[in-house]
């Protein structure tokens, strides 16, 4: 039996600015059916409330806790830590820091910052890290798929860039942290045994979810995906199929079993 479904977001309800054909029904569907839902996203370019209008925008009408992002998850870990940040992350991500005090000792958050990675602010998070900072990882994915169809870098490479520099390892806030999915879980009351989790991301969806104990992880073969994903990353999928619609298809099945 399933009784609760972690959706990652890009890749699998939307690519860019559309949605994922069917994507929107598929998510009715799991409502319709009574299954609660909790989108588990890796975004690391945009705050919450951003990810919110954007899913209201393609017609999909979603409330804050029903959104987890990695950011969220680091702003509790500094406040529960006594620590203010050091941002290395996306402009568009820096409003989501704003209001955090300034004057604790300090934390690198690393998310994907996109044009903002050179020298100049890998080498001053470096010096924090040297100076006694902590190091914090939105995110550790390798890839994302870009505006124009193609893998671009994301911030696992320069995350380990400054593991290698500092011999510190980086504490990591979203998935796949098991904390993270737990995290999402626990809101729905919903035991990682009877969990399904849906991403296009084999290495931290999938086999992510897995290894922290949820019961099950679809991969879709949209966003990210590439082929061969599902043999690259162990555990392996529990199945692989073609997109969001067909993984509603399978966790209904499942869940009336």
């Amino acid at each position: 039996m399933i009784s609760g479904v972690l959706l990652d977001l890009a890749g699998v309800v939307y690519d860019g600015e559309e949605a994922v054909p069917g994507a929107m029904e598929a998510v009715l569907r799991l409502r319709d059916v009574g299954l609660p839902i909790r989108f588990v996203s890796n975004t690391t370019r945009s705050t919450k409330p951003a990810v919110i209008k954007r899913l209201t925008r393609l017609g999909l009408v979603v409330t804050a806790d029903e959104v987890f992002t990695p950011a969220e998850a680091a702003r509790r870990w500094l406040a529960s830590h006594g620590r203010s940040p050091h941002l290395l992350v996306h402009p568009n991500l820096v409003p989501e820091f704003d209001d955090l005090a300034d004057d604790l000792p300090k934390a690198v958050v690393v998310g994907d910052a996109g044009e903002a990675f050179d020298y100049r602010t890998l080498n001053a998070a470096f010096r924090q890290l040297v100076a006694g900072a902590e190091l914090l990882a939105l995110a550790p994915n390798r890839t994302f798929k870009d505006s124009d169809g193609k893998l671009s870098l994301d911030a696992g490479a320069f995350v380990t860039a400054l593991e290698f520099a500092s011999q510190k390892s980086a504490i990591v806030l979203g998935k796949p942290s098991p904390s993270f999915f737990r995290a999402a879980l626990a809101t729905i009351d919903c035991p990682d045994a009877r969990a399904a989790m849906v991403g296009d991301d084999a290495e931290t969806d999938v086999a992510g979810a897995l290894q922290a104990g949820v019961a099950h992880a679809l991969l879709v073969r949209t966003g990210k995906y590439r082929e061969g994903d599902e043999k690259r990353f162990e555990p392996a999928p529990t199945a692989t199929v073609r997109d969001i619609s067909a993984a509603v298809d399978w966790i209904i099945s499942a869940s009336a079993g």
